[in-house]
């Protein structure tokens, strides 16, 4: 018999029932999924690749088929006019997803996947429920660091799939950074020729053991670019691109020594982390500096159609500006009054060029700095005081603060591999978490556009350490940018855990045991595969 408590979704639905205890629908050879437009096909389509791969059962996609045996997408009025609002209503005879736009049908079987059975066999059937669900956060985002290690398209597709499990819808693709740019500019060829490269990389944990002296790098291809952008696309993910400037510019100034405050100093694509205010990696200001970042970000415009572009804004050591005359010559033919002032003058100029394609820009916190460019977003990671500032000020704000969003760190305090040293950030912290300030008022709440968490990769060298920082921890973002604040509980959640760790075997995905040994509880008595070594 089935009872609600016994239907793990992640992220929780806002209203399921279950409607029969008794009656489940089984999906078989002859079960035909039923777009009802074309705008339903992307759900269609994903929900049939995944049935393939997942359980080996391919089955037709017939908009003319009957309603018999069948799942049903539909694009029909839903009581929520909320962005990805979706009613879902499974039953012995068929499941009907109907939603008002196709993102909600996407979403619809999502929650349908997560009904599927975790052993594999699809003869256990899918329960019988209503649900009516939708986001409660309209940014709910998810990063990867591809500077410090570059991963293959195909497993960018495959993060990508990760993120449309959760009902996640923005993929914040960190391109640039000291340590590789890893975006092709056809008018800078240089830029992948020498700064995709670095000459080695440091070993072990910050300030390393030890150089390993290899080469490694790479890049993404424009045409790779727009694969990815298109992937995600088909599930209604966002794909926002990150240029870093002016600081993290390390690459480009391996590249192009003319853009750097000192040019006539020998420079490489940095072999180690945590450079900022070791090394000079600030762009200098000049109108040869901001053509080639008219350039870049309008080459990167043409690539990704997001509404945003993310143009960093992070991290810049002054005293590179303050010890370079053609920079504090330049503040002062321009009227600014300090190195604040001139890391604000570089994010007006890159908001002017993003402004003139009809986009807009979103930076770090740190972009607040000297005043906040008039139309920008702003990405809170230095804890939440940024976002703070910036929504009182009227700015949309996604908040990623580092003591919990920031996923490259440990998840226990007897972490058994390599990680970002500092504070652990273990799943029940990650879950805990609300990205809405207490100080803030409903109005200026309303600017808190969602949040994400980040995966920086200097100790992720490979895609099952990816895995490894990714999972648990994921499942518990997506339910808090996507549950209703007042449904969520923690032991709710942890009943759901057991069935999740098991979809992660099903997708023969790595994965953290962390959750299990702080608890002294033994993963094989959940029927768990072993988590790989990473």
């Amino acid at each position: 018999m089935v009872v609600a408590q016994d239907v793990a979704i992640i992220p929780k639905p806002v209203k399921l029932q279950v409607t029969s205890a008794k009656d489940r629908f089984i999906i078989d050879q002859e079960t035909t999924i039923i777009p009802e437009t074309v705008d339903a096909m992307p759900a269609a389509e994903f929900l049939k690749d995944y049935l393939k791969k997942y359980y080996g059962k391919e089955l037709t996609i017939n908009p003319r088929h009957n309603s018999f045996n069948a799942i049903l997408l539909k694009l029909d009025k839903v009581d929520s006019k909320v962005v990805g609002a979706y009613d879902f209503r499974s039953k012995k005879n068929n499941v009907q997803i109907k939603a008002n736009e196709p993102s909600g049908l996407f979403y619809g079987v999502q929650s349908l996947i997560q009904l599927l059975p975790v052993s594999g066999r699809l003869e256990e059937g899918v329960a019988s429920v209503s649900i009516s669900d939708y986001p409660r956060f309209q940014y709910r985002g998810m990063h990867l660091d591809v500077s410090r290690h570059i991963f293959p398209v195909d497993y960018i597709k495959k993060y990508i799939d990760y993120l449309a499990l959760h009902k996640m819808n923005v993929f914040h693709w960190h391109l640039t950074d000291d340590q590789g740019w890893r975006i092709e500019i056809k008018k800078h060829p240089k830029l992948t020729e020498v700064g995709a490269w670095r000459n080695g990389t440091i070993i072990g944990l910050f300030p390393g053991t030890g150089n390993d002296s290899l080469r490694y790098g790479g890049y993404y291809t424009q045409e790779e670019v727009k694969e990815v952008v298109r992937y995600a696309a088909d599930r209604f993910i966002t794909v926002l691109p990150e240029i870093d400037i002016p600081g993290h510019c390390m690459a480009v100034l391996a590249t192009y020594p003319e853009l750097s405050t000192t040019p006539n100093e020998p420079k490489q694509v940095a072999q180690t982390w945590g450079i900022y205010n070791r090394q000079n990696n600030v762009l200098v200001p000049s109108e040869k500096t901001f053509a080639f970042i008219e350039d870049v970000l309008n080459e990167v415009m043409d690539l990704f159609p997001s509404e945003y572009i993310h143009i960093g804004g992070d991290e810049c050591a002054k005293k590179w500006w303050q010890e370079s005359a053609v920079s504090q010559q330049f503040m002062k033919e321009h009227g600014l009054k300090d190195e604040k002032e001139l890391q604000s003058y570089f994010i007006h100029q890159a908001e002017m060029i993003v402004n003139k394609k009809g986009r807009k820009i979103i930076g770090w916190n740190e972009i607040l700095e000297g005043g906040l460019a008039p139309n920008a977003a702003v990405m809170s990671w230095q804890g939440i005081k940024g976002g703070i500032t910036a929504a009182k000020q009227g700015h949309p704000v996604v908040m990623t603060p580092s003591s919990q969003m920031y996923f490259n760190h440990m998840q226990s305090a007897k972490e058994d591999s390599l990680t970002a040293a500092g504070k652990a950030i273990t799943l029940d912290s990650v879950y805990l978490y609300d990205p809405v300030p207490a100080e803030l008022t409903a109005k200026e709440s309303s600017y808190i556009w969602g949040g994400q968490a980040c995966l920086w990769t200097e100790y992720i060298s490979n895609t099952a350490k990816v895995e490894y920082m990714l999972f648990p921890r994921l499942s518990a973002l997506s339910e808090v940018l996507w549950s209703p604040k007042e449904s969520r509980n923690w032991e709710s959640f942890q009943k759901s855990l057991p069935s999740q760790f098991k979809r992660y075997d099903l997708w023969q995905a790595n994965y953290s045991l962390e959750y299990f040994k702080a608890r002294k509880l033994d993963p094989s008595t959940y029927g768990l595969q072993k988590a790989r070594k990473s």
